[in-house]
């Protein structure tokens, strides 16, 4: 039985590494991506981009090392013609703001190559529920089937 996929976006390893926030919101946040690496991550098979890479690059020295370090041995998706297209598509159509092209091109990548969950804490671009319909429109007009968006909280291989 192969593993289930799952695209890391940036915010998730920004997340995963950073100093212990003191806003308890993003406090719970960073507890939740922790516990995802350390229990969790083993059971899919993990993936990102040279986005990921590029943003996590990003920044204060040490903690981009950091970021960087921890995408170490993480398989790299291709930001290929398709999925640039795709991202144009999600942009042009509406559910993603011109603002945010990057954060489209992120859900492109994982349509493209068939991943099924996009991992993200950016909730205001992607993990967005009234985002969400339109995404998914724009991919399976495409002919692409959208990954499940969602946070390290949200996914769980829990038996």
């Amino acid at each position: 039985m192969t593993k289930p996929s799952v695209y890391l976006e940036t915010s998730v390893v920004s997340y995963a590494v950073s100093r212990r926030s003191r806003d308890l919101v993003v406090a719970g946040h960073q507890m939740a991506t922790r516990e995802w690496f350390a229990q969790r991550a083993q059971g899919y098979a993990v993936f990102v981009s040279q986005l990921v890479v590029g943003e996590a690059a990003r920044g204060d020295g040490d903690a981009a090392k950091e970021r960087v370090g921890l995408l170490e041995g993480i398989p790299r998706l291709a930001i290929t013609s398709a999925a640039g297209r795709l991202a144009g598509e999600l942009v042009e159509w509406g559910p993603v703001p011109r603002k945010a092209a990057e954060d489209a091109l992120h859900i492109a990548i994982a349509a493209v190559h068939g991943v099924e969950y996009l991992l993200t804490w950016n909730c205001k671009h992607i993990a967005n529920a009234t985002m969400r319909q339109g995404i998914e429109r724009v991919c399976r007009e495409a002919g692409y089937e959208p990954p499940v968006i969602c946070t390290p909280e949200e996914l769980r291989n829990d038996d």
